[in-house]
């Protein structure tokens, strides 16, 4: 299953990218499991997903929360909490 993965802000940065392409394997099933996943793919991965509390998803750009099934979405974006100004 090929998810487009879209990363924003300090998140995008320390990875490197501010897009991929990835195909996850099929025991990653929530948000909480891609991101642990998705950590172990590079030392930027690592850094920007050390905290899991500090970011923010949505899947298909609905927001979702860390337990939330990845199932079958298309896209899936990580990003800092956002805030009022």
């Amino acid at each position: 299953m090929a998810i487009e993965m879209l990363y924003f802000a300090w998140v995008r940065e320390r990875i490197g990218l501010d897009r991929e392409m990835i195909d996850p394997p099929d025991e990653v099933a929530t948000v909480a499991d891609l991101i642990a996943w998705l950590a172990m793919r590079s030392p930027g991965h690592a850094e920007a997903l050390a905290d899991p509390e500090r970011l923010r998803a949505a899947i298909d750009q609905s927001f979702a929360g860390m337990e939330a099934s990845i199932g079958k979405a298309r896209e899936v974006a990580l990003f800092p909490p956002v805030t009022g100004g």
